[in-house]
């Protein structure tokens, strides 16, 4: 398809959607003067389960696909490990390739080719000694405060943080150039260490790169859609009945757009999808009266949501709907595949069951604590009789006891 298209639609195509790109001037030039594919990088550190929002960059990669783009996909297993720990050295391999098993179904449900891609494990050449030497040298020109604020957005934040968290916007920098990419792409949460890359790498020899930048698409539970926050996104793999329990508790406020999750799944995964699964944008909404409510683009989503026409209790329902026929082939491909299974269970192994709880035994009493079961039991001669009775039976008469008791005359 990119063959038939002008170079005026391919750069078009590359920026659709996007909120802010880093250097046009870079795939205008290649584009246009070098008669070229742009080659281009999206990255991801291999971390908690993919989840929904990850329909976001790989629309885009599609449309960059469409434009004769050529994609890179960097599995970043060794940038994972150092994000504090998020992926546990021990997890890092199986994690890497759980994600590639994921994002290839994710394609593959919106019809992407993914023949045109190229899956990279960053660890196959991250461990070089040419890329530990080149790792050196950017660090002999980035303060510590340059670094620490490139990744503010990106590495978690922590109190008393490790090196390892000014290790990684360096890296990603340095990827750009392993890679042999002309542009980078990612979330607009980049945006810090895209600068970064921009500004350091001719520091030490290497050409500035494009950057593309899509927005971050909102939780469903309002802000920033996170793996760690399980009510704000939904896994890739979970079931229709998960699907449905999140989605109805959902931040949706009647007549509120800003900030609506579930809105702004709409936009930016559902419409989107449309295009490439049904050759056009297209959210259909079923109401118990009426005909349904066929949406083609946003803006007039956003109206009827502000006016009431479509209400949450409207909405709700259509985006589980939608997202479950999205999501159906993906835990397909999953349930079919040994293989697949088994690499989940290894790179998120099932918390260890608490066997340290100690259950409560039975305490020792005694025999003489208040309401105990009489153990001996006196008769009317002296005598005892009973379990025990051996114990403080001392005898019938005055000289058994004395001789019992050892007590001398």
């Amino acid at each position: 398809m990119a063959d038939d298209m002008a170079a005026a639609e391919r750069i078009a195509l590359i920026n659709k959607n996007l909120q802010e790109v880093l250097n046009p001037e870079i795939i205008e030039d290649i584009i246009v003067k070098q008669n070229r594919s742009l080659v281009v990088y999206w990255g991801t550190a291999t971390t908690g389960r993919p989840h929904c929002g990850y329909f976001v960059p790989c629309l885009k990669i599609a449309e960059l696909l469409r434009a004769g783009c050529t994609v890179k996909i960097l599995l970043a297993d060794v940038h994972g490990f150092l994000d504090n720990l998020k992926a546990p050295i021990e997890l890092v391999k199986f994690r890497a390739e759980y994600y590639k098993y994921v994002i290839t179904s994710l394609l593959k449900a919106v019809n992407v080719p993914i023949d045109k891609l190229e899956f990279v494990l960053g660890s196959s050449y991250q461990l070089t000694s040419e890329y530990t030497m080149d790792l050196f040298r950017l660090s002999t020109v980035v303060t510590e405060h340059d670094a620490k604020k490139a990744g503010a957005e990106v590495v978690k934040q922590v109190e008393n943080a490790t090196l390892s968290g000014l290790i990684y916007p360096l890296m990603q920098s340095l990827d750009e150039e392993y890679l042999k990419v002309d542009a980078q792409f990612g979330g607009v949460d980049q945006r810090k260490i895209f600068a970064l890359a921009k500004e350091v790498l001719p520091r030490i020899g290497y050409k500035e790169r494009a950057h593309l930048m899509n927005p971050m698409v909102p939780g469903l539970q309002g802000g920033k859609m996170s793996a760690s926050d399980p009510d704000s996104k939904i896994d890739l793999l979970d079931e229709p009945d998960i699907v449905r329990r999140k989605l109805k508790k959902a931040f949706a406020p009647p007549l509120e757009v800003e900030g609506n999750g579930v809105l702004s799944f709409v936009e930016y995964v559902l419409l989107p999808a449309g295009v490439l699964r049904h050759g056009s944008p297209r959210f259909k909404v079923e109401r118990r009266e009426g005909e349904p409510l066929v949406y083609t683009d946003i803006k007039k989503m956003q109206e009827d949501y502000k006016a009431d026409i479509l209400s949450p209790q409207l909405l709700k329902p259509a985006v589980t709907s939608a997202l479950i026929e999205i999501l159906e082939p993906i835990l397909e491909d999953f349930k079919k595949s040994p293989e697949w299974q088994d690499i989940e269970k290894k790179a998120y192994p099932p918390p260890p069951t608490d066997e340290k709880k100690k259950k409560k035994e039975k305490k020792d009493k005694g025999s003489r604590y208040p309401g105990a079961p009489k153990q001996v039991e006196a008769q009317p001669d002296g005598s005892v009789h009973g379990n025990g009775s051996a114990e403080v039976n001392v005898g019938k008469d005055v000289k058994d006891a004395m001789e019992n008791l050892s007590v001398a005359n």
